[in-house]
């Protein structure tokens, strides 16, 4: 079976995590992988390259595994976080809209990638047929040893011949109760988000931390700029997803800063809670408002609890809070052990800081120093 021949190329690569999407042209593929590495099943392609880019900066090998079509989905995170900041980040991605190709929906944006990622330089290798196949190796050598993504595209032409092995997965029963109680008590707001920040900044002592993209960035590196930090300078919707790669890769304890329009563009909570690292806390600084853009209102102003959602996805641990002194103990309950969620009800506004004065590698560099990756693997 050639999946048995992609699985053995990736564990001589060292491979560790799968980050997947799965694909019909695939799926004997996926049972495969899913059996023998750590596999992480998602359900957008972008949050897989805010996670696999997460364990790539504390230094644990992973591929996220997709179709094609994926990319278009995924193009700007992989711009803007893999490629801007030099993280290793292989894909496989079966080829769809190439070869008998039924789907006419696959066709106009799948036929094209090779060119599209020429245009971006985002190094594309091509797996026609079995006698390339070694080629995948190159691919995630090629993504360590630069630091870049790197994909390999694979034509359903080299599955062709292979006996059908896929069975039905669906052998544990869903049979559960759910008792879900909640009650959500929105109080005036009284701090605003660099409010919020300074509190939680006066208490950490050696945690990893994520911030969002925009102005908590830079309201972060006003408060308490060191290199534990890592700034999210684009990837909107990615802080989360980055923070649970990271998460999973190192015992230390990680937190990240995020917001409730973020959040609410992600379906990453769900794949947070399956996974569940003991050393993750998520703190929603929620304004109601897109801040870094004018202050529009997001779906949370008046809407949608986000501390109920992240309860509904399967998080155990959370709480609601508007005070300093609230947040402070809520703090320090997350910093005890267990995933947990923290949803900070804010004041809109944005303080009046400046840019962060740093390159994308250095916030890259700093980071990885303080998470124990080497610069070359």
């Amino acid at each position: 079976m050639h999946e048995n021949a992609v699985s053995l190329i990736l564990k001589d690569q060292n491979i560790e995590y799968i980050i997947s999407l799965p694909c019909d042209r695939t799926k004997d593929l996926c049972g495969i992988l899913e059996k023998q590495f750590r596999y992480i099943t998602i359900s957008r392609e972008e949050g897989g390259i805010g996670i696999l880019s997460g364990l790539s900066l504390v230094g644990k090998r992973g591929v996220l595994q997709m179709q094609s079509s994926g990319l278009g989905n995924s193009l700007n995170a992989l711009m803007t976080l893999p490629y801007l900041y030099g993280l290793p980040l292989p894909v496989i991605a079966s080829w769809r809209g190439y070869y008998q190709e039924k789907i006419p929906a696959q066709i106009p944006f799948n036929e094209k990638i090779p060119e599209l990622m020429n245009l971006y330089n985002i190094p594309c290798t091509i797996i026609r047929e079995y006698k390339d196949i070694d080629l995948i190796a190159s691919v995630i050598s090629d993504a360590w040893k630069e630091n870049r993504p790197h994909i390999a595209l694979i034509s359903p032409r080299l599955w062709e011949g292979e006996r059908d092995c896929f069975q039905n997965p669906h052998e544990k029963t869903r049979e559960r109760i759910v008792d879900l109680s909640h009650k959500g008590v929105f109080s005036k707001p009284i701090m605003q988000r660099a409010d919020a920040i300074e509190v939680i900044a006066s208490m950490m002592t050696n945690e990893l931390v994520v911030s969002n993209i925009g102005v908590p960035s830079k309201e972060l590196y006003h408060a308490r700029d060191v290199p534990a930090n890592f700034y999210m300078l684009g990837s909107y919707t990615q802080a989360s997803p980055l923070g649970l790669g990271i998460a999973l890769g190192t015992d230390r304890k990680v937190v990240v800063l995020d917001g409730d329009g973020s959040l609410l563009g992600t379906s990453v909570l769900p794949v947070i809670s399956g996974e569940s690292p003991e050393n993750l806390i998520i703190i929603c600084l929620d304004n109601g408002v897109f801040g870094s853009t004018g202050d529009q209102c997001s779906p949370a102003f008046n809407l949608v609890d986000l501390e109920l959602l992240a309860k509904a996805s399967g998080f155990h641990k959370t709480c609601k809070v508007h005070t300093p002194e609230e947040l402070k103990a809520a703090y320090a309950q997350a910093l005890t052990g267990g995933l947990f969620f923290i949803h900070v009800i804010i004041r809109p506004g944005n303080r009046s800081v400046s840019n962060i004065p740093l390159l994308p590698s250095e916030i890259k560099d700093r980071f990885c120093s303080q998470a124990g990756r080497k610069m070359k693997d």
